[in-house]
């Protein structure tokens, strides 16, 4: 298993990153992230640039003191967040071989995204591991949009890396490229190559990761076959947990994702279908329980008794559902409590047994490593 050194401590992969985006994993507070046996946090440069401004969080002391969290922090590009943006609204910004030019509210001030600007924010954030800006596509783009997605990917890339190397000190802070190229193997691979060619401490799967079906596209494992095996890589927005299985088994270390943080909010939980001591993860590992349904308002069962979760030790379903029911905001804690501390239990099981690879998540195709 790979362990990922940094500054504010060892990660020992797999690990799963909730979405701590604007510095709160939202109903949570940084000691009851920690109780759930997560090991790091996903923090997003972009949405912390615009509240509270990073040069506000670098004047607290950084993220870590700024959110009272003193484990491993990522922080995301925001490349994926403005793309998004743009893509719903080409009236918002625009994309060049300089960046992104972008407005986050209509009539609101036009900024720029560059990739040095990307660097000299995460700096601000002080994060531990920091992503390239990186320029993401919808899986229905066009080759050639597709071609100058991994050309612009690339070369800010390049550009990161130069103004993260003018800025790095020996702190531990590793910088990760992200892997572009949609669902076109050859350019998948050309990405792979080029960015190798810089070198960075890891790398990340970037764009649509999950089918229409909800399953992984092939190209995520396009990926990890072709990067090298003794390199960190990040499944950026993989979260659902058979996906996360699969993810881990086809070669990622890291997760991040906001699924199980909204699935709580929604009243969906996360339950093993077995003891995780006997649980199988290749078959249905887990179930939701939705804690709406009528017939949970008279059960005294906990979410799920084989956890340790505050949640499941000290309440019951109905209790839960109760709280829901006159919307409470205790009720968002709970729930978010137990569905991370349910992923920090899958990744424990994936670290004692889950490398074995199933013949059907093998790609047909293997391509050499670079």
């Amino acid at each position: 298993m790979k362990i990922i050194e940094t500054a504010h401590g060892s990660l020992q992969c797999p690990a799963f990153l909730p979405d701590g985006t604007r510095g709160v994993v939202r109903a949570l507070d940084a000691t009851d992230v920690a109780a759930c046996g997560i090991e790091a946090m996903m923090v997003n440069a972009l949405h912390l640039s615009s509240h509270p401004g990073t040069t506000v969080v670098k004047q607290m002391g950084g993220i870590h003191s700024f959110m009272g969290w003193n484990r491993p922090v990522m922080s995301d590009s925001g490349g994926f967040q403005v793309f998004s943006l743009i893509a719903g609204n080409p009236k918002s910004g625009s994309i060049s071989k300089k960046g992104f030019v972008y407005r986050l509210d209509k009539g609101g001030k036009k900024q720029t995204l560059t990739p040095e600007k990307c660097i000299q924010k995460q700096f601000h954030i002080g994060a531990d591991v920091m992503f390239c800006l990186d320029h993401c596509t919808h899986p229905s783009a066009n080759l050639e949009e597709q071609k100058l997605s991994v050309k612009h990917t690339v070369a800010w890339a390049k550009q990161c890396r130069d103004e993260f190397d003018r800025r790095t000190h020996q702190d531990g802070t590793k910088l990760f490229g992200v892997v572009q190229g949609g669902m076109d193997f050859d350019l998948r691979r050309q990405c792979v190559v080029e960015l190798a060619e810089i070198g960075f401490d890891g790398y990340g799967f970037g764009g649509w990761p999950i089918s229409d079906d909800g399953a992984l596209v092939e190209a995520v494992a396009w990926v990890a076959e072709l990067l090298p095996d003794d390199v960190p890589k990040h499944a950026l927005g993989i979260g659902k947990p058979e996906n996360v299985v699969r993810a881990f088994r086809l070669g990622y270390d890291t997760f991040d994702c906001t699924i199980p943080t909204r699935d709580a909010r929604q009243k969906r939980l996360c339950v093993f279908a077995d003891s995780p001591d006997r649980v199988n993860l290749d078959a249905d590992f887990y179930r939701y329980v939705y804690i709406d349904d009528e017939r949970h308002a008279r059960d005294c069962e906990p979410v799920d008794p084989t956890c340790d979760c505050l949640c499941c030790k000290q309440y019951s379903r109905a209790y839960l559902h109760h709280l829901f029911e006159i919307n409470e905001t205790l009720a968002f804690r709970l729930a978010t409590l137990h569905n991370l501390r349910f992923y920090a239990r899958m990744m424990a099981v994936l670290s004692r047994g889950g490398a074995q690879q199933l013949e059907s998540d093998r790609p047909e195709n293997r391509p050499l490593e670079v």
